[in-house]
C-alpha cells in the first residue's frame, strides 16, 4: 500500500511539473529600460498620518469622486513650492512595488472588466517581457506625484536615485529611458539640471508624445469644458469632470484649487500671449492632445523623429510603436520584414525658409533635406551607376484679385551606407 501511495505521489508531482506555468524567456544581454509616465499616469496612495492606513485614491473607479474631493483636493504652498493636500492628516505617496512598475502598469488593478481604459504602460510591459526583459533586472518604472512641479529638487533627487539603482541592478549597464507625455518634460528638465548624472547612467532616451512646446489648445479646452481621464461607461463612476474646477469651502476658508473658475482669467491672458507670440501658435495636426510641432520641438540633436498615427494615450498600445521600440532596443529576434522607411524613420538634416516682398510680389522659398534610414544592403555596382531621381510639381491658383504659383523639385539620391538622402526645393510667388 505504501509503495502504491508513493507511486501516486510521484505521479502527481510529475503532473504538476508538466502543467507548471513555463518561465518567461529572459535575455540577459538586454540593456535596462526605465519607463516614465506622463501626467495622471501614476498610482497615488493616500496615507492616514494618524493610523498609517493606506488606500489608492488615483486611479480608482468606485468611489473615485468622493475620494478625490476628500484626499486629493489640494492647494499650492508658495513657501515650499509644493502642492499639499487640504486634509492635514493625509500624505500622498506613490507605490514602488515591482521595481516601480506597479504604479504605472494598470492604474486600477481592482477593475476586472474593460481594464484597457485604466491600463497605462500595461500593454507595453507585457510586450517587452515577451522580448526577454525581466522586471527588476532589465525593466523598471518611475512613478511620481504628477501634481508637483518637475523642477522640485526632491523630484530630481528621486529620479537620480532611481537611475543609480537601475544602473546597479542591471550590472552597470547604461539605461534606455522611454517616456510618455509630461514624462518627457521631466526627463528633459533632469537632463538640463543634472547633465552629469544623465550622461553617466543613460544610454538612449525615447520620448513618446512629449509636449515640448506645450499643448495650449488642449489645456484651454480642458479648463473651460472639464476633463476626464476615462472614456465610455466607466466615466459615470469616475471623478466628475467638474470636480477640479470648483472653489472649495474647507473649514470655513475659501480656497481656490489649482483648477477652478479663476482659471478663466488665466486662459484669457494666455490667449493674449499666444496671439502676440512669434511665431504665432496655430492649431496643427497631432494626437488630440499634443500638437505635432510641439512633439518635434525638443531642441535636441535627435537621432531620428518617428511619426506614428495614434491617439495620445492609445499610442502606448500601438503595435506600430512596439515594432519600432523592439528595433531601437535591439530586443528579440531580428525582424526580416522590418523596414524603417515604412515606419517613417526620417532624420531631418536641413531646413531653411525665407520670405520677402518685391514689386508687389510675395516670394517664399523653402529648402529642406532628410535622410531616410534603410536596413537594405547596398549594391556597390548599382550605387555607382545610379543617378538621383528628380521629380517636379507646380500648382497655380488664380482669382479676381490675387493669384499664386508654387513650384517644387525633389531630388532622391541613391542609397549609400543604409541612408537615402532627399532634398526638397520649393518656391511660391503670389500677387496681392
Amino acid at each position: 500500500m505504501a509503495v502504491l501511495l508513493e507511486d501516486i505521489v510521484k505521479s502527481v508531482e510529475m503532473w504538476l511539473k508538466l502543467i507548471k506555468k513555463p518561465q518567461p524567456y529572459v535575455d540577459p544581454n538586454l540593456d535596462p529600460v526605465l519607463l516614465v509616465p506622463g501626467i495622471a499616469g501614476s498610482n497615488l496612495t493616500a496615507v492616514d498620518d494618524q493610523n498609517g492606513k493606506e488606500e489608492r485614491v488615483w486611479v480608482r473607479i468606485l468611489g473615485a469622486d468622493y475620494k478625490f474631493r476628500t484626499k486629493l483636493w489640494s492647494r499650492f504652498d508658495p513657501s515650499t513650492g509644493k502642492t499639499v493636500s487640504l486634509d492635514p492628516n493625509t500624505t500622498i505617496k506613490v507605490p514602488d512595488g515591482r521595481y516601480g512598475l506597479q504604479a504605472i502598469d494598470v492604474l486600477d488593478p481592482d477593475m476586472i472588466i474593460d481594464r484597457e481604459c485604466v491600463g497605462y504602460f500595461h500593454d507595453m510591459i507585457v510586450e517587452m517581457i515577451k522580448w526577454g526583459f525581466q522586471e527588476g533586472k532589465t525593466l523598471f518604472g518611475f512613478g511620481y506625484d504628477f501634481r508637483q512641479s518637475n523642477r522640485l529638487q526632491e523630484r530630481m533627487d528621486c529620479l537620480a536615485a532611481k537611475l543609480e539603482s537601475v544602473y546597479n541592478a542591471s550590472g552597470g549597464k547604461k539605461i534606455n529611458i522611454i517616456s510618455h507625455s509630461m514624462g518627457g518634460l521631466l526627463v528633459k528638465c533632469f537632463m538640463g539640471l543634472h547633465s552629469d548624472i544623465f550622461q553617466k547612467y543613460v544610454n538612449n532616451w525615447i520620448a513618446i508624445a512629449a509636449p515640448f512646446r506645450g499643448a495650449p489648445g488642449y489645456i484651454a479646452s480642458t479648463f473651460l469644458n472639464g476633463m476626464s481621464f476615462v472614456d465610455g461607461w466607466e466615466q459615470n463612476f469616475f471623478i466628475s469632470k467638474w470636480s477640479m474646477h470648483q472653489l472649495v469651502d474647507y473649514d470655513g476658508e475659501n480656497i481656490p484649487l489649482p483648477f477652478n473658475l479663476e482659471i478663466l482669467k488665466w486662459v484669457k491672458e494666455t490667449q493674449n500671449v499666444l496671439s502676440h507670440a512669434k511665431p504665432k501658435y496655430v492649431y496643427v495636426d497631432g494626437d488630440g492632445t499634443v500638437p505635432t510641432e510641439s512633439a518635434k520641438a525638443d531642441g535636441l540633436q535627435a537621432e531620428a523623429r518617428v511619426a506614428v498615427p495614434g491617439e495620445h494615450q492609445g499610442i502606448l498600445c500601438e503595435l506600430h510603436v512596439f515594432r519600432i521600440l523592439k528595433q531601437r532596443l535591439r530586443a528579440g529576434d531580428p525582424d526580416p520584414f522590418y523596414n524603417p522607411i515604412n515606419d517613417y524613420v526620417i532624420l531631418p538634416t536641413a531646413f531653411k525658409m525665407e520670405s520677402h516682398r518685391e514689386k508687389g510680389l510675395q516670394v517664399t522659398s523653402l529648402k529642406e533635406e532628410w535622410e531616410i534610414i534603410s536596413k537594405d544592403e547596398d549594391d556597390p555596382d548599382c550605387v555607382a551607376s545610379t543617378k538621383p531621381v528628380v521629380s517636379s510639381i507646380s500648382v497655380s491658383q488664380g482669382g479676381n484679385k490675387q493669384s499664386s504659383r508654387s513650384e517644387a523639385t525633389i531630388f532622391v539620391h541613391p542609397q549609400n551606407e543604409g541612408k537615402q538622402h532627399v532634398e526638397l526645393n520649393a518656391v511660391s510667388v503670389s500677387v496681392d
